[in-house]
């Protein structure tokens, strides 16, 4: 019998980052041509301009999109778990990351050792956020704690890759 099992669970991504939920929105991730898959392996040389964000849903409901690490800075002692690497928030359903707010400015993945996750997670506002106070440090986030100050309740959709430091000689 064979067994079907979510990747998001398989990666940790529920659990170490977020709880059980259903995700109820289309959201697509690329840089550049790349195509956002979970799980997939993303070189941080493609990684350096913020990816194109597109979402399903509604123009009139709005969307928070959190991007973090929780590896950081090693996967095996992740003592800064999580780095928020991107906050954009006041997205309009139906649209892409550029039409909301940023309320932190994108940082590029650049993993100093070990596999790391970058995971997304997307969810939806109850009405506009207006003015979000950004985060004190981008180490020691909780997407988790974000969620609740802000009343976004559980994601509506989650993405997530996996990168590691590349060999100098190689990056292009």
């Amino acid at each position: 019998m064979a067994v079907s099992v979510d990747p998001l669970v398989v990666g940790r991504v529920i659990g170490d980052v977020v709880d059980m939920f259903v995700p109820t929105i289309n959201m697509s991730v690329y840089y550049g041509a790349k195509h956002v898959t979970n799980g997939c392996d993303i070189k941080p040389s493609l990684t350096v301009s913020p990816p194109k964000v597109t979402l399903s849903g509604h123009p009139d409901e709005f969307y928070t999109l959190v991007m973090t690490d929780p590896d950081a800075p090693s996967p095996s002692e992740p003592s800064m778990r999580e780095w928020i690497h991107w906050i954009v928030a006041d997205i309009p359903g139906g649209t892409n990351a550029t039409r909301g707010k940023e309320v932190l400015p994108y940082v590029g993945p650049r993993p100093p050792v070990g596999i790391h996750r970058y995971i997304m997670v997307l969810f939806q506002q109850k009405a506009p956020l207006g003015l979000v106070e950004q985060p004190a440090s981008r180490a020691r986030f909780s997407t988790r704690t974000f969620a609740n100050q802000l009343d976004l309740g559980l994601p509506v959709a989650t993405v997530y890759f996996n990168a590691q430091k590349e060999p100098a000689n190689r990056r292009r």
